[in-house]
């Protein structure tokens, strides 16, 4: 499919639309089906995947190893042992429980000596301390066009106001930096630029013009087009004296602090943080102190990624790992012409 271990973002596409899942690119730079869900791809893969001889055993749950290093499954009919020449897991991390990505398999490995750092939500949202009234009149609204301002990270895009704080593709992108900094110091207060495309000096100097009889929701709405859910949030996160200011009202649209309390819970998280460090893996992702044990995807220790990065990378891990799986067979004597 490609060269070496390498898969590339557009091999993983074409693949896609060879399966009849055709993918688009977004305007955020992601890829998406086009039908919106995942479900078509897997079932069509699935099929792809039997026709070419794989076997799979449904309703069978890994319960992690035996006494005498068999790999244990639970399933309707009892529990079976089986003791494989080598086994990549590939079991996900911790958001998706409801579809088996449980996290179950932590203590498991870390009691086979495997270092597994604690599993964290990616790609998650955040709570605030939103009032009642902002919370229950704009939760679902989209804040667009804005840009977002943490540490060093700068970006313009979207984010969606939610019953509990904040969510959206922006929020995603920051929310490694930002779930880091709660963990460690407590607090963390992101910056948002309600009008991206003006200067503080041009947005001072409409918001410097009387407005007469006119109410500030009326006058902003008129000089610089601001509006709902904007200008909700800037009464929600302001004081009164700043809001009558017009060079502080100004310099607050152009960097308006909100603060973050929290990270959401990992099961609601798009993807997980954490999980088997690379430095106890080989090149080919084998577990150095477990021959013939590979892992693979979101449950090595990495930001997994969304739109279509995500699916790319845990792709490219279970390539790179049946690489290993290959050669592992070779080195132990294992002919894949003569055994089943």
């Amino acid at each position: 499919m490609s060269r070496g271990s390498a898969l590339l973002p557009a091999e993983v596409r074409q693949w896609a639309d060879e399966l009849g899942a055709e993918t688009f690119i977004g305007t955020s730079g992601r890829v998406f089906p086009k039908a919106m869900k995942a479900s078509p791809l897997l079932r069509a893969w699935l099929q792809r995947l039997q026709a070419n001889g794989v076997q799979f055993h449904p309703r069978h749950a890994w319960q992690g190893w035996g006494a005498d290093g068999a790999l244990l499954f639970d399933a309707p009919d009892g529990r079976h042992a089986i003791t494989p020449n080598a086994t990549v897991l590939a079991l996900g991390g911790g958001s998706w429980a409801r579809l088996g990505s449980d996290g179950a398999w932590v203590p498991w490995l870390v009691a086979k000596g495997v270092p597994v750092r604690p599993l964290q939500p990616a790609n998650c949202g955040f709570e605030v301390a939103w009032s009642d009234y902002f919370r229950g009149r704009f939760a679902g609204e989209p804040l667009k066009s804005v840009a977002l301002t943490f540490g060093s990270f700068q970006r313009q895009g979207e984010l969606v106001i939610s019953d509990y704080g904040v969510e959206g593709s922006l929020v995603y992108a920051v929310s490694a930096a930002v779930r880091d900094a709660l963990s460690a110091e407590g607090t963390a207060v992101i910056h948002l630029d309600l009008i991206p495309h003006q200067t503080e000096a041009q947005l001072a100097q409409k918001l410097a013009r009387p407005r007469g009889s006119r109410s500030l929701a009326s006058h902003l709405s008129s000089r610089l087009n601001l509006k709902g859910v904007k200008f909700a949030l800037l009464r929600e996160c302001l004081s009164p004296a700043v809001l009558d200011d017009p060079l502080q009202l100004a310099a607050a649209m152009k960097a308006l602090p909100v603060a973050l309390v929290a990270p959401r819970p990992l099961d609601e998280a798009i993807s997980s943080a954490g999980g088997v460090a690379f430095e106890s893996l080989t090149p080919h992702l084998m577990v150095r102190d477990t021959p013939g044990l590979f892992c693979a995807g979101e449950m090595l220790d990495w930001e997994a990624p969304t739109g279509g990065y995500l699916l790319t990378a845990c792709m490219a891990s279970g390539r790179v790992a049946a690489q290993g799986v290959l050669e592992w067979l070779l080195v132990t004597g294992y002919s894949l012409l003569n055994n089943h």
